[in-house]
């Protein structure tokens, strides 16, 4: 069945939010924090993993810069927290928790983050493809269970906006996978390693953000990851 990995994965997403939420009280803060540090820091090393697949160094620099281009012109980014703050307004009342960084509440940032960290990943894009081409979903589940993970230390520091991620999800891995159903015959190898490198290189950028190193707005660069295939398509030798 087409789109039950994404089913799947939208599971464990909420499953771990809600535990991560009913702990979050009884996690010592500078837990969360060393918690925290320690998904930045695994997120950066997927993200350098999956970057050195290009063939291509120039191509994926076009994808990285071209996508950004187009990201900044359609506010992404913005539009993507905004979509945050409008799901904080519709789920919770009373005061909410400011992130002062950003002059985002802890819900808005906490949709923003875990919305990048679950859908830009290579297991994502390969998972999803796999799926929309009816072959098994392993990849899919195996993301599933370490985004249950994250989801619980996401929440415990973050709070509900993390399960407000499961959103993004059915739209990005749904995308994909409906894609991959109808691409079957355009999609190949050297395109689906080109954007598994442009989203390494986005998970790099969260990682620098979760470790709270630089506000990159990587959401910017998600056109990049369309933009990749595309130049395959033209250029790719």
């Amino acid at each position: 069945m087409r789109g039950l990995g994404t089913l799947l994965n939208i599971a464990t997403v909420l499953v771990g939010t809600t535990l991560g939420v009913l702990l979050r009280g009884r996690l010592p803060s500078q837990m969360r924090v060393t918690i925290m540090q320690g998904l930045g820091l695994f997120v950066v090393f997927l993200g350098v993993r999956e970057a050195t697949n290009t063939h291509n160094a120039l191509m994926l620099l076009g994808s990285l810069l071209g996508g950004a281009v187009i990201g900044e012109a359609l506010r992404i980014e913005d539009r993507l927290a905004g979509i945050g703050a409008r799901i904080e307004r519709l789920t919770t009342r009373g005061e909410v928790e400011p992130d002062l960084s950003q002059g985002r509440s802890t819900f808005t940032e906490g949709f923003l983050v875990a919305s990048l960290v679950f859908c830009v990943g290579p297991l994502t894009i390969l998972g999803s493809i796999e799926d929309g081409l009816g072959q098994d979903i392993d990849l899919l589940a195996t993301k599933s269970v370490l985004d249950g993970f994250a989801a619980f230390a996401f929440a415990a520091t973050l709070g509900w906006g993390v399960g407000a991620s499961v959103i993004t999800i059915a739209v990005v891995q749904g995308g994909i996978t409906l894609g991959a159903a109808l691409l079957d015959d355009v999609l190949t190898t050297r395109m689906v390693d080109e954007m598994s490198a442009v989203g390494g290189i986005a998970l790099i950028g969260i990682g620098l953000r979760l470790l709270d190193l630089a506000q990159i707005r990587v959401a910017s660069f998600l056109p990049g990851l369309v933009l990749a295939p595309v130049l395959v398509a033209l250029f790719g030798r």
